[in-house]
């Protein structure tokens, strides 16, 4: 991703001398949907998206709705850019308002030259930068239901915005053509009643112009979509789940595409259910993964304890939301890292991976297949439900990237070959060659019981201190191979920020407004989280004169977890934290990064 350009002025003059008012052009416009739950509220935010697609710009796609089906304050925010972003804008250009509440929330995010449109239906707004439509009667009449009033008020913002009418309509068709000639046809005549009344208010056609980008190259995509693709390329073939908010989609796209590719997706009872499943099938010699949140990692401490104990490969997509116990189950947060760190009873190693983007989250997805058959070790790969569910313009997965590695596996012909085979065999490299029941000539015990080479239960101390350590130096042996850290920003800068998941989008737009007012940073995203990379961290450290560690918990988690690790970094380490439920924006950072100072 380039880094952002600053933006302090969004809005581009196109008059010339002697022509008439033209409208002011956007090249970095947000519009923000609110209403109740089955308003439709996502439904606008996808089809201006979709526009923005078609115009060439970036575009990222946030939403906040409540853990119901229908009901409760529900809003969306899309933001189309001639720049990269991969955050929610500052400052809101249009606010399309469904119900009261959406506008008292919403109008304190509107920018200077802000407009708002709602549904008159049923309230009214006495402000003069708005204008009603009572969308829901317009449409309820001529078509039965009053929920197409959401396609109708995308049409009239396609008249505040100037949008091309034939590529409008072309959006609608495209997004409701599978849904059979009915609901396209109704949808049409929604579109059209929008663009009618908004085409006969005086002053409200083209009060915007949008500017195109050349971002047309890419895709729109979300980082639980891109962990699904990245385990179906990455040779992932069992998945076992049980549905949670927000990781249930990776489930949904697998069972929609793994089976193709002699995949088998399982729903589970429960999560203890979950994980067990993929034990089993990876000591079957599987590559496996699972996904849950906070409450349903907590029901798998124990079966992740168990692989780690008992070496066997597997994968947990973490997708962190607000906790504790149910917390806000569509909330984002990154409250998970101190439980994952120390995760379970005892001691047993495993690595925590954590990517930033969309393609991040597929090939890492696709190299912690790797690492965790490599290692015979638990992989966590650390989502955040920002990342996982929100919707931003990425480039398109090189599968070229992608490589399979299935660890010191043994072939029957290499069994063949062998004096002996211990499962759990010292070796100098730290990793015990495999070889999956069902292989001729093997026989093996594998327990989560300590044992010795072959695998027999045993209390022996000697070999417990010489397993231990088999075990647990695997972190240290692995670090070379584990994902390495990305670095923004000039390599002189004496201020140093921290962050990672999709926490790494609004860090990088901060970083830009910075530059632009003559502060220079740079900013390190660690990929691997844990073990922490001290042989990256460090020097980053060393290098700086102080390091802002943004995150989004309460304690500063990662921050506390550097400064166990690097102790002589102490007092260098600021933590910068929020854990309202909503991802950072960069003022936010840069507001914080002042009053820590």
């Amino acid at each position: 991703m380039t880094t952002p350009a600053a933006r302090t002025t969004p809005l581009v003059e196109t008059s010339s001398p002697g022509a008439g008012p033209v409208a002011p052009q956007l090249t970095d416009v947000s519009v923000m949907i609110g209403g109740q739950g089955g308003d439709g509220t996502l439904t606008v935010s996808d089809l201006l998206g979709r526009y923005f697609r078609k115009r060439g710009l970036y575009v990222y796609l946030s939403r906040n709705v409540l853990s119901r089906i229908r009901g409760g304050h529900a809003d969306a925010s899309v933001r189309g850019s001639q720049a990269a972003v991969a955050a929610v804008k500052t400052e809101v250009d249009v606010l399309v308002a469904f119900d009261k509440e959406a506008v008292d929330i919403g109008k304190a995010e509107l920018a200077p030259h802000g407009y708002i449109l709602y549904d008159s239906t049923t309230f009214q707004v006495d402000l003069p930068n708005a204008t009603g439509f009572p969308f829901a009667t317009l449409v309820g009449g001529p078509l039965g239901q009053p929920i197409f009033k959401n396609t109708a008020a995308y049409g009239a913002l396609s008249v505040i915005f100037g949008f091309d009418a034939v590529e409008t309509r072309a959006v609608i068709e495209d997004r409701f053509k599978r849904r059979g000639g009915e609901a396209l046809e109704k949808n049409l005549k929604a579109l059209e009643i929008g663009r009618k009344a908004a085409l006969e208010t005086p002053g409200l056609a083209d009060r915007f112009s949008i500017a195109d980008g050349d971002a047309h190259d890419f895709i729109m995509t979300t980082g639980n979509l891109a962990a699904a693709m990245g385990f179906v390329v990455g040779g992932g073939r069992f998945f076992a789940g049980y549905p949670i908010t927000p990781a249930t989609e990776i489930m949904e796209h697998l069972q929609k595409y793994l089976p193709a590719f002699g995949g088998v997706v399982r729903q589970a009872e429960d999560e203890l259910a979950a994980v067990n499943m993929i034990i089993g099938a990876a000591y079957a010699g599987a590559r496996v993964m699972t996904s849950t949140s906070g409450p349903g990692l907590s029901l798998m401490t124990e079966g992740i304890g168990h692989a780690g104990a008992a070496e066997i490969p597997i994968v947990v997509a973490d997708c962190q939301r607000v906790g504790p116990s149910t917390g806000q189950p569509t909330r984002h947060e990154q409250s998970d890292l101190s439980h994952l760190a120390n995760l379970g009873h005892g001691e047993f190693p495993r690595f925590i991976i954590a990517p930033g983007t969309p393609e991040e989250c597929f090939l890492l997805t696709a190299e912690a297949l790797n690492l965790a058959e490599r290692w015979r070790l638990p992989v966590i790969l650390l989502l955040d439900e920002a990342l996982c569910q929100n919707a931003t313009t990425s480039r398109r997965f090189e599968l070229e990237k992608v490589r399979v590695d299935r660890g010191e596996r043994l072939s029957g012909e290499a069994v063949a070959a062998l004096t002996q085979y211990k499962a759990y065999a010292f070796t100098d490299s730290g990793r015990s060659p495999y070889a999956p029941p069902g292989t001729p000539g093997v026989w093996a015990e594998i327990t989560g019981n300590e044992h010795d080479e072959w695998g027999h239960v045993t209390v022996n101390p000697a070999n417990r201190v010489r397993m231990m350590k088999k075990r647990m130096e695997k972190m240290v042996k692995a670090r070379d191979e584990l994902p390495t850290a990305n670095l923004f920003g000039p390599p002189d800068a004496k201020v140093g920020i921290i962050a990672y998941g999709s926490t790494t989008g609004p860090v990088r737009e901060a970083q830009g407004l910075l530059s632009a007012r003559g502060q220079s940073t740079k900013f390190l995203q660690p990929r691997t989280l844990y073990p922490v990379p001290v042989h990256e961290i460090d020097p980053f450290l060393q290098s700086v004169d102080v390091c802002y560690v943004v995150e989004h918990n309460y304690t500063g988690q990662f921050a506390r977890l550097l400064r166990e690790t690097m102790p002589w970094h102490f007092q260098k380490l600021r933590s910068i934290t929020k854990y309202d439920g909503a991802n950072f924006r960069a003022p936010q950072i840069i507001a914080q990064i002042k009053e820590v100072a």
